[in-house]
């Protein structure tokens, strides 16, 4: 038995999708297709759909925001981790996923050089949180990540262990940054640099754990 869907919306089905829906579609096929298991992986797929998924519709709204272009900056955070997604690993991810995304992007013959350099820029860029850059949809995507990160439950604590005290800051300076612009109420953990999560006890069990600060 086949179900009919309302015309008016298509749920992700069939093939009349806007540019940025035929984009979040592929990167959705890419993580559920994907043969590494979770094991292997450096995340989950699970984590993998559901941080793609929030990033972009966070990213549809700061761009709403900020006067941007929603269409593009949902594409850019929907893409943002791709070389993740394809490869399951985070190492050097934003550089890698840029000419990831421009393959991808290049293949549907939906998008204009320009665009193509924007989106792919974006990108590469988005893992540096201390830098502030002038390109608008740059800083959106380095947003919108870090504002969906920082609504899991232990990832300060994380961010603690996995990342040295400066990276930290621009880090935690960015979310309260994010959440002020927003709206949202002021969240005291992110002022703090020490664990302040379940993180401190739990690394302290397994302090044996081989771990080197990036």
């Amino acid at each position: 038995m086949s179900y009919t869907y309302n015309p008016l919306y298509t749920h992700f089905k069939g093939d009349d999708l806007s540019r940025a829906e035929l984009i979040e579609r592929k990167v959705v096929e890419i993580i559920l297709k994907s043969k590494m298991s979770d094991e292997d992986r450096s995340w989950s797929k699970t984590f993998e759909l559901k941080h793609s998924s929030a990033v972009t519709q966070i990213g549809r709204i700061l761009a709403q925001k900020r006067g941007l272009d929603s269409e593009l900056g949902a594409i850019i955070c929907a893409m943002h981790d791709i070389s993740v997604f394809v490869t399951g690993r985070v190492t050097d991810h934003a550089h890698k996923g840029a000419p990831i995304a421009r393959r991808i992007l290049e293949k549907t013959k939906k998008f204009t050089p320009k665009e193509i350099e924007l989106v792919t820029s974006a990108i590469y860029n988005h893992s540096d949180k201390h830098v502030v850059s002038k390109n608008p949809y740059v800083e959106l995507v380095k947003d919108a990540d870090v504002l969906d990160c920082g609504l899991y439950c232990g990832v300060h604590d994380a961010y603690i262990y996995e990342k040295s005290q400066e990276s930290c800051k621009h880090y935690f300076a960015r979310i309260q940054r994010v959440r002020k612009e927003l709206g949202l109420p002021k969240d005291k953990k992110w002022d703090h640099l020490d664990y302040v999560e379940q993180g401190k006890a739990y690394f302290e069990k397994h302090e044996g754990h081989n771990h080197s600060k990036k």
